[in-house]
């Protein structure tokens, strides 16, 4: 059994992991700031344990704060941590970004959640409509940044526990975590799905009923994951086929791709620890 110590428990993120993390072996012990994130946690039942006395007792730090303040909680922590112990970061961008602290005799790890996949088993209707994850299975990616080997599978035992029911951990580097997120999810789909919802609003604008308009491209979404993901034998009409191919000349710019070039996915991590905005090259 493990000393935890999840700091920003009372976060977001911090309590979906203290509530997953209930019928855990380890001791757990939570770390929060916040007199609002005090009062989640209070309303959970959990009691906060102050920062130094969670940092000298722990085996494991899991950071569930803002991407923007990781460098700076990182560095009052880390240098204080036992030898052999363990930060769990819960996404690539401070890692990758260089925002944490020198320190070879600990391990570095990071993991980050897939969501529940669109097409799925799930049967309970509010499971289904579970999207982050929690009640719904979801898959995870992990990463050992720095560690003996052996610390992989510690670390990826104790993200199971944080975003279970998990499917599979899928194993990563972190620089390949980078080109999932932001890269590919972020940057490029999340960007996408937002001119999909303004391409319905724009319909509801020349005139179509809004219910009429989200139930249609609602649909049509689902039919299109099961085509180009191959759940389903079946191809694009010709007309679509052709749509497809003139519309990206419009949409899309030819270098678009430019956006997974080392330089400009460290560019959107750095503006993301920053909490600035800027751009690919």
């Amino acid at each position: 059994m493990a000393t935890i110590a999840l700091f920003g428990a009372g976060g977001k993120m911090g309590c979906r992991i203290a509530d997953s993390m209930r019928p855990s072996p380890h001791r757990l012990l939570y770390v929060e700031v916040s007199p609002a994130g005090i009062d989640r946690l209070r309303q959970r039942g959990l009691s906060t344990t102050p920062r130094d006395q969670a940092v000298e007792e722990a085996d494991v730090v899991i950071l569930a704060v803002p991407d923007k303040l990781i460098g700076a909680v990182a560095s009052e922590i880390v240098p204080r941590l036992k030898t052999g112990a363990m930060a769990i970061c819960l996404d690539p961008a401070a890692p990758h970004g260089g925002e944490l602290p020198a320190r070879s005799d600990i391990s570095y790890f990071v993991s980050h959640p897939c969501h529940p996949p669109v097409v799925g088993d799930e049967t309970d209707p509010e499971t289904r409509r579970d999207f982050f994850g929690g009640k719904a299975k979801q898959n995870i990616v992990c990463a050992l940044m720095q560690g003996p080997e052996t610390d992989y599978a510690r670390g990826e035992a104790i993200c199971r526990e944080m975003f279970a029911p998990v499917i599979n951990a899928h194993r990563v580097t972190v620089e390949q975590m980078a080109i999932l997120e932001p890269a590919m999810s972020e940057t490029v789909v999340a960007t996408c799905m937002v001119v999909i919802k303004e391409a319905m609003e724009e319909a509801i604008r020349r005139g179509v009923p809004a219910e009429a308009a989200r139930d249609f491209i609602l649909g049509h979404i689902n039919v299109d994951i099961g085509i180009l993901f191959g759940y389903v034998d079946a191809q694009f009409s010709d007309g679509a086929k052709l749509a497809i191919e003139r519309a990206k000349k419009r949409v899309f710019r030819p270098d678009w791709r430019e956006v997974f070039d080392p330089e400009n996915v460290l560019a959107e991590v750095k503006a993301i620890t920053q909490g600035v905005k800027t751009a690919p090259r």
